[in-house]
């Protein structure tokens, strides 16, 4: 795993604090009924208390190191010889972006977004850059304000276009279609995409095979990508742009 040094923030912040809240609220609830002598209630209460912070911790964990890991051995996976064009669609505050620049040598990362902060606390394309001087790659990325849903590249522009719970915020299943569509046109013919989202991912994979993309996989990342618990699992969808 390559130390991070940069700040990535917390993902959908507002999620875990209202995790937070409500076990804090159980707890202290738990502890009055017991107080009361209603022991039934103290039990459910605090079960259900310990349950929320519990899911509150998980969500923690993968929004500031799980995720990482996740996507550390996802990149070594594709083997990058440091050559590479690299898009990342969504791009954040750069956890996976600069991920992706730590592993190039004379190719470049590319990263977009509309920096929602609502989708990650401190999002911001000042953010990103800062983290990029942090990590000692600011010289190979370069960081720019665009719509997933219109890419401003020409066809065929990147050897790889990855992407992180980011396409699930576009609000219609038509334009995350049109979002699959444009990180396929932009990637070069023998390029991969890998998309990690913990919904839609079934319409991505076969969005990818509509645009002809071949090799197309499905899977989990596993407990350590859960925001939550199970229910909150992140997958991963693959595929190749034939040559």
């Amino acid at each position: 795993m390559i130390e991070r040094k940069g700040e990535y923030g917390v993902d959908a912040p507002y999620v875990p604090l209202m995790m937070g809240l409500g076990a804090l609220a159980l707890l202290l609830g738990s502890g009055l009924r017991g107080a009361q002598g209603n022991f039934g209630a103290l039990l459910s209460m605090g079960v259900s208390g310990l349950f929320l912070a519990g899911c509150a911790a998980s969500y923690v964990y993968t929004t500031r190191a799980g995720k990482f890991r996740a996507w550390d051995a996802v990149l070594e996976s594709l083997a990058l010889t440091g050559d590479e064009a690299v898009l990342d669609v969504g791009c954040g505050r750069g956890a996976v972006l600069l991920l992706a620049a730590q592993r190039l040598v004379r190719g470049r990362a590319t990263g977009i977004d509309l920096w929602q902060a609502k989708d990650q606390s401190g999002n911001g394309a000042d953010a990103t850059r800062k983290n990029a001087e942090v990590e000692g790659v600011s010289d190979r990325v370069d960081i720019q304000t665009a719509d997933m849903c219109e890419l401003p590249f020409p066809d065929g522009t990147f050897d790889v276009v990855v992407s992180s719970l980011a396409i699930h915020n576009v609000p219609t299943s038509a334009r995350r279609s049109l979002a699959i569509r444009e990180a396929a046109r932009v990637l070069k013919p023998g390029g991969r995409v890998v998309l990690a989202d913990f919904r839609f991912t079934t319409e991505y994979a076969v969005d990818l095979e509509r645009c002809g993309l071949r090799d197309v996989e499905h899977r989990s990342l596993g407990p350590r990508f859960w925001y939550g618990g199970p229910w909150a699992s992140t997958r991963l969808v693959s595929a190749r742009k034939p040559t």
